[in-house]
């Protein structure tokens, strides 16, 4: 089975760095039925960087707003899905690299079952460079 890749849209959101705050959080959305296809968090000084990748944005921006919570725009980021080898990840790389297209981030994993997912980032104006060098939908 061929990976998928999908340009989609995550949301930023800055949080005080302290325990709680991703739990009480991904609550939240869990109580409003936001499904989440990828979520990531980390520290950014004294605070703490939490990017959201829903299912449905516009839901993800009325639950949010309806909940006071303060997002960022949305921005592109791309999302991978596969079955998991050794060096899923390299052949989207070298299309990258072929493509003079530089990673912000990524961020890798194994699910299971011979299946893996990655999410990675790019610089704004090399989104539609990146799209079109991995063939992303």
């Amino acid at each position: 089975m061929a990976d998928t890749i999908r340009q989609v849209t995550y949301y930023k959101v800055m949080v005080p760095n302290k325990a709680g705050q991703g739990a009480r959080l991904l609550e939240g959305l869990r109580g409003s039925g936001i499904n989440l296809l990828a979520f990531s968090g980390f520290p950014a000084g004294k605070k703490a960087q939490l990017d959201f990748i829903p299912e449905d944005p516009a839901a993800f921006e009325r639950t949010a707003k309806a909940a006071g919570i303060k997002v960022g725009a949305g921005k592109a980021v791309f999302l991978v899905q596969g079955e998991d080898r050794a060096g899923a990840l390299s052949d989207i790389l070298a299309k990258l690299a072929a493509a003079k297209v530089s990673l912000i981030a990524l961020d890798g994993i194994a699910a299971g079952f011979s299946r893996y997912g990655a999410i990675f980032w790019v610089k704004p104006k090399d989104t539609a460079k990146a799209a079109r060098a991995v063939g992303a939908v």
